[in-house]
């Protein structure tokens, strides 16, 4: 039983501090954050087991681990709010060709974020876009004037 606790405190605190990250920080990983991601692990290991090297703990705590996932998919689902708080909303952060820097400064996107959405999306220039939106999973939607 013990394992099931740390596995959902560790899932808890886990998920806050990515959630506090940001989305543009998990959607670009570099290599300093792929070393602090296996830094991370490391510690969660040793906090979700420990010393019990046991093939039935290790099993519990899989288990618990994609069990804390199933379920936080379905409240979510359920819970519009909840979807909300823990993915966040996709966010204006460019309107008319007009950057929105304060929202830019609090999510950590630069003008050079945008720049290549557009040009991945077939945009040449800032002024020829519309909207370039944050979305919910880091990325930047680009919306083109017509």
């Amino acid at each position: 039983m013990q394992a099931v606790l740390h596995t959902v405190a560790i899932y808890v605190v886990l998920l806050a501090v990515f959630r506090l990250a940001g989305k543009r920080t998990i959607a670009e990983i570099d290599t300093f954050d792929m070393v602090i991601l296996l830094i991370i692990s490391e510690s969660t290991q040793q906090a979700l087991v420990g010393d019990d090297d046991s093939l039935t703990t290790a099993f519990t705590v899989i288990v618990t681990l994609v069990g804390c996932g199933v379920l936080l998919a379905f409240l979510k689902q359920r819970s519009p709010r909840l979807s909300a708080l823990l993915d966040g909303l996709p966010v204006v952060i460019l309107k008319d060709g007009e950057l929105l820097k304060k929202r830019m400064d609090k999510l950590r996107v630069d003008e050079d974020d945008i720049i290549e959405a557009a040009h991945l999306q077939g945009v040449a220039r800032m002024d020829q876009i519309r909207y370039a939106i944050l979305e919910r999973t880091g990325e930047i939607s680009i919306i083109p004037k017509k």
